[in-house]
């Protein structure tokens, strides 16, 4: 695996982000590649929809569900998807189309609450956080949730969370305080499956947004969505230094993925939510999912082990 002591510390500037789907979504988020099917999945939170796109076809389908979903990976021995909707986690199967079927909800006596973002580690743990709906109480928690069904609280007071992802060596997970700018860094154990030593690694500045959802590539550098930002940007994994930017033609940037058969493009995922009518009408491709040809690959994603 890559030492971050590697991580180059320059790099090719990309091309231009395309739209894929035009899709108009509420809030898109929980960009996921998917090997198996060679498609990106991704959802609208707000709409309470899953997309799946296929780059090879153009292949476009939707599933629609009663509360929101925001947050899914594959599962590693068995058919669908683990996913996070409102009150907790749940197993999903777009082929069967059965489901959803809850797991767990861990926060039954907070309905103010939602699940938000979401990734699987290399163990098979499904990582996801709450937040306040409004975005504003500080009620929000980091959680993994194991195989077996157990669920353990890492962290609490967020009003929104965002992440997680890793470095390219495993050892520090990071994960994000959107509504106040801040992502954090965490001394991540994989096999006893704990964080500790937390720290902040970025704040933003006022003028790029806040950071959203983010990932990892094969480089070890940090891929971070910037809600009202308009961007995504590139760091290194520890000092945070900027290595580059990718602008998007819309302000709210939600969440990233490498996929595509090399894992050389990068999927974005947009919001309508938010933005003034006056805003929306200059940025008619907000809420569409977005791709740009990379020339480093990503890593691809964990898969749930239950």
């Amino acid at each position: 695996m890559t030492s971050i002591l590697d991580t180059p510390t320059t790099l090719e500037m990309p091309g231009k982000a395309h739209c894929v789907h035009p899709a108009g979504a509420l809030l898109g988020e929980g960009t996921l590649w998917s090997p198996r099917e060679q498609s990106l999945y991704w959802v609208d939170i707000l709409g309470r929809r899953l997309h799946r796109f296929r780059p090879a076809t153009g292949e476009r389908s939707s599933w629609s569900f009663d509360e929101e979903i925001s947050a899914l990976a594959e599962r590693a021995y068995a058919p669908g998807l683990i996913v996070t909707l409102r009150r907790g986690f749940a197993l999903f199967d777009p082929a069967s189309n059965a489901g959803p079927h809850y797991l767990h909800q861990p926060e039954a006596g907070l309905p103010g609450n939602r699940f938000n973002d979401g990734k699987c580690d290399s163990q098979g743990s499904f990582w996801a956080g709450t937040m306040d709906f409004d975005c504003e109480a500080p009620t929000g928690a980091l959680y993994r949730y194991d195989p077996d069904g157990r669920c353990t609280r890492h962290d609490e007071g967020f009003a929104v969370t965002n992440g997680p992802t890793w470095s390219g060596d495993g050892r520090t997970l990071y994960f994000n305080d959107t509504v106040n700018g801040r992502v954090y860094a965490y001394d991540f154990d994989a096999a006893a499956g704990t964080v500790s030593n937390k720290r902040l690694w970025l704040a933003f500045a006022p003028e790029d947004g806040v950071p959203d959802g983010m990932t990892t590539d094969a480089a070890g550098r940090l891929w971070i969505a910037h809600w009202g930002g308009a961007c995504v940007s590139c760091h290194d994994p520890v000092t945070a230094l900027e290595l580059c930017r990718l602008p998007l033609p819309t302000s709210h940037v939600t969440n990233c993925a490498f996929g595509g058969p090399d894992l050389r493009t990068l999927f974005i995922s947009t919001a309508r939510t938010g933005l003034t009518p006056e805003q929306l009408a200059s940025q008619p491709l907000a809420g569409g999912l977005f791709a740009v040809a990379m020339d480093s690959p990503g890593l691809p994603a964990g898969l749930f082990g239950g």
